[in-house]
């Protein structure tokens, strides 16, 4: 199934949770927002299936100062 992840197409297969694809690119939950199809995601959502044609946008939390 096609999805789009921060703007690229990606081949995922059915069934994939965002949960699942953050662990396929070694992306820790607790670690990023998620926003699918331009609404944030709560992480309690993290286990629900993916649809073709989704739009995903990962952004990461970065320490500093």
């Amino acid at each position: 199934m096609n999805v789009k992840v921060n703007g690229q197409a990606r081949e995922v297969p059915d069934g994939t949770t965002v949960l699942s694809m953050l662990e396929s690119i070694k992306l820790a939950p607790d670690k990023v927002a998620i926003e699918l199809n331009r609404r944030l995601l709560k992480t309690e959502k993290y286990d629900a299936p993916l649809n073709e044609n989704d739009e995903i946008e990962i952004v990461t939390f970065v320490g500093g100062g």
